[in-house]
């Protein structure tokens, strides 16, 4: 239901004039244009941002032999990244396997046009198993959805076997006299995980800026043998000496 002035077929709450008195503040249910203008404006931005200008959908779909629609997957991909947005699959033809053959067509097409990981997110109403046994790592939850659901954040490499990744949580104590020494060794060597395949998750501090909670994880668990051995890691760490951070490492998996 909308309120106020109708514009252009959009729900509109009437206008605010800026202090300044020359622009106009509007609340819209809906407004197309101004969609599809950032949506332009916000891709030039990141292409200029990252190099990577070749952002293109990624669309799956499934006729029965009277042109309905069985099922469908939409997605992205961009710089190396796919992403997946819906998949969908009509009621009467569920449990037919059509979902893990759009999963594997996206994957697939993503692998030709040079993608190396894919992400997709699912609220815990919908599939977040059927993600989870086609090889996704969680890598994160937003709790609050209606109904006391969850958002479920997912991805997955597409060059190395999911089933041989590793997750860690590193519990990192800062030498109370070197804080801002721990803290540049740490970001240099969470600079290092990339070269051996491994990711940063997530980097957490506390309030007194001595400890961190950092969850990484690796591809292999052969990369993080050679995170652990790489000779710039070990003479960063050597720089330090005494006043080096100390950590306890916990590999983790999904509860």
């Amino acid at each position: 239901m909308t309120t106020g002035n109708a514009t252009d077929g959009h729900g509109d709450t009437g206008g605010r004039r800026d202090a300044g008195g020359g622009d106009i503040l509007r609340v819209l249910d809906e407004d197309r244009e101004l969609r599809a203008r950032l949506d332009a404006e916000l891709t030039a931005f990141n292409n200029r941002a990252t190099g990577a200008d070749d952002e293109a959908g990624l669309c799956v779909r499934v006729d029965d032999a009277d042109g309905g629609l069985v099922a469908g997957l939409t997605g992205w991909t961009w710089g190396g990244c796919a992403g997946i947005d819906m998949v969908w699959v009509r009621e009467d033809r569920r449990g037919e396997g059509w979902g893990g053959r759009l999963l594997r067509a996206a994957e697939e097409e993503a692998r030709r046009r040079g993608c190396t990981e894919v992400s997709v997110a699912s609220f815990s109403f919908q599939a977040p198993e059927f993600y989870r046994r086609h090889g996704y790592l969680d890598t994160g939850r937003r709790e609050g959805i209606p109904g006391g659901h969850v958002d479920h954040h997912f991805f997955k490499s597409l060059v190395t076997d999911p089933a041989a990744a590793v997750r860690l949580v590193a519990l990192v104590e800062l030498a109370a006299d070197a804080v801002d020494a721990g803290r540049r060794y740490e970001d240099a060597v969470l600079g290092l995980l990339g070269r051996h395949g491994g990711r940063l998750e997530r980097r957490l501090r506390t309030g007194d800026g001595r400890t961190e909670v950092h969850l990484i994880r690796f591809d292999t668990r052969d990369g993080y043998a050679g995170f652990l051995a790489d000779p710039q890691r070990v003479a960063l760490r050597g720089e330090l000496g005494g006043a080096a951070p100390t950590a306890r490492v916990l590999e983790v998996h999904e509860a």
